[in-house]
C-alpha cells in the first residue's frame, strides 16, 4: 500500500540533512503488518563518508522505559510480581517511601528525583568492569528525598527506572539485558545485533554528534567530560566517542528503524505472544493522580493526539542520538524516526512528519 504525495514528506525530511540538522535520519510509517513508507538519509560517519542503510544502528535511550514496563508486565502476568504493591515488597533496600508502588515507578509518578542523566556514561573498555549498582548506590545516596508525595503528580524520572531495573532482576533471577533479550527481543525474531545493549561495529554503528556553533554545545561541557567522551570535529559537527549509559533499563537499547518498527508492529496487533490482552490495556491506561487529574502518562507511554487520532508515543535522546516511536492503536498504523545527533527533550518530531501522512493519505479508512 502506499500513499500519494509523499514527496513533502521526503522534502521535510531532507531538508533535515540537507540543512545540517542532523547528519543522518531514518523514518518509516507502517501498519501491523508491512512498511507504508520509508525515508533514509545522510551519513552515518561523516568522515568516512559512510551513508545510512537498513543496518545502521542508532542509540535508542529512553525508548527502553517501554521495553523496561513491558517486562514489568510480563513478570506480573506471571504472578511474580504485583504492580499495586510497594516496590519495598522486592527491594528492601528501596532508598524512599516504603508507600511507593511499583505502578507509581511506572507512570512516573512516585516523587523520585531526576538529576540529569548525560553524564552517566562509560566508555566500552570500561564496560565489562563497571558496576553500575555501586553507581546509582551512590547516585540515591545524594537524591534521597522525594520531590512530591506518591501519585501526586506526574514527574519523570530516571532514577525510578533504574529501580524497576533491580526489580526485574531480582524478582526473574537473571540480569535485566538478559531478561529483555531473552523475553521480548528474542520472541520478537529480532537478534542483538538487530536490537541489544552492545555496541555494534564502526561499520554498522551510527557514530553521534552534537552541533559545533551551538548553546547547547555550550552547556554540554559542564554535562560531560568532553576530553573523554567527545571525538574531533567533523564539518559543522563535534562527535562523539561510542559509550554506554550506566543503567541499561532506563536507556541502554541499541538498535535500527527496523528493530523497532517490528517490536510496535507487535504492539498494534490484537493477540500478541508477549503479553496478553488485559494486559496490554494496561500498558496504555493513563494514569489519573491522588487529585483525580489525568497526567498524559500510562505505563512509561506517553498518551497524545493528533489530529483526532489518539496515539501513544516515547522518545529517546542523549549525547549525540535522538529518536521517537509512536503508534496510533485505532488506525493500526505507527511511525518511527531516528536521528545521530544529541536531542535533550521530547521534541514531538513526528507530530510534523505524521501530520504531513495524514494531509497526504489517498486510501479509504481506517486511515
Amino acid at each position: 500500500m502506499a500513499y500519494s504525495g509523499m514527496n513533502t514528506i521526503d522534502a521535510f525530511l531532507n531538508k533535515q540533512v540537507r540543512t545540517e540538522r542532523t547528519p543522518s535520519v531514518q523514518y518509516v510509517h507502517f501498519d501491523r503488518n508491512d512498511v507504508i513508507h520509508r525515508y533514509l538519509n545522510g551519513y552515518a560517519d561523516i568522515d568516512a563518508r559512510r551513508t545510512v542503510n537498513e543496518r545502521t544502528t542508532y542509540n535508542a535511550f529512553s525508548v527502553t522505559k517501554t521495553f523496561t514496563a513491558l517486562a514489568v508486565l510480563q513478570l506480573a502476568e506471571r504472578s511474580l510480581l504485583d504492580i499495586d504493591s510497594p516496590v519495598a515488597r522486592y527491594l528492601p533496600d528501596f532508598p524512599y517511601s516504603a508507600a511507593i508502588t511499583v505502578e507509581q515507578l511506572l507512570t512516573h509518578s512516585a516523587g523520585i528525583p531526576n538529576p540529569i542523566p548525560l553524564k552517566w556514561i562509560h566508555l566500552p573498555e570500561e564496560h565489562g568492569s563497571f558496576e553500575r549498582d555501586d553507581f546509582f548506590r551512590a547516585v540515591f545516596l545524594e537524591h534521597n528525598k522525594t520531590t512530591s508525595a506518591p501519585n501526586a503528580k506526574y514527574a519523570y524520572s530516571n532514577l525510578g527506572y533504574v529501580l524497576l531495573g533491580q526489580l526485574i532482576e531480582k524478582v526473574s533471577g537473571l540480569q535485566y539485558e538478559e531478561y529483555v533479550t531473552m523475553h521480548i527481543i528474542a520472541p520478537l525474531g529480532l537478534t542483538p545485533e538487530d536490537l541489544g545493549f552492545t555496541l555494534n561495529g564502526h561499520e554498522v554503528h551510527a557514530k553521534g554528534y552534537h552541533k559545533r556553533l551551538s548553546f547547547s554545545g555550550l552547556i554540554l561541557g559542564f554535562l560531560i567530560d568532553k576530553p573523554k567522551f567527545m571525538d574531533h570535529a567533523e564539518g559543522s559537527w563535534n562527535s562523539f566517542e561510542p559509550s554506554y549509559v550506566n543503567g541499561a533499563s532506563y536507556g541502554g537499547l541499541i538498535g535500527t528503524a527496523n528493530a523497532l518498527v517490528k517490536y510496535l508492529q507487535e504492539l498494534l496487533k490484537p493477540e500478541m505472544p508477549l503479553l496478553t490482552e488485559a494486559y496490554k490495556q494496561l500498558l496504555f491506561k493513563e494514569n489519573i493522580t491522588a487529585e483525580n487529574k489525568p497526567t498524559g502518562m500510562c505505563l512509561s507511554w506517553f498518551k497524545g493526539e493528533l489530529e483526532g487520532h489518539t496515539y501513544y508515543a516515547h522518545a529517546g535522546g542523549g549525547g549525540g542520538y535522538y529518536c521517537e516511536i509512536r503508534i496510533y492503536p485505532a488506525l493500526e498504523k505507527g511511525s518511527v524516526i531516528m536521528f545521530n545527533r544529541t536531542g535533550m527533550t521530547d521534541e514531538r518530531i513526528l507530530d510534523r512528519v505524521d501530520r504531513r501522512t495524514f494531509a497526504q493519505c489517498s486510501c479509504s479508512a481506517p486511515y
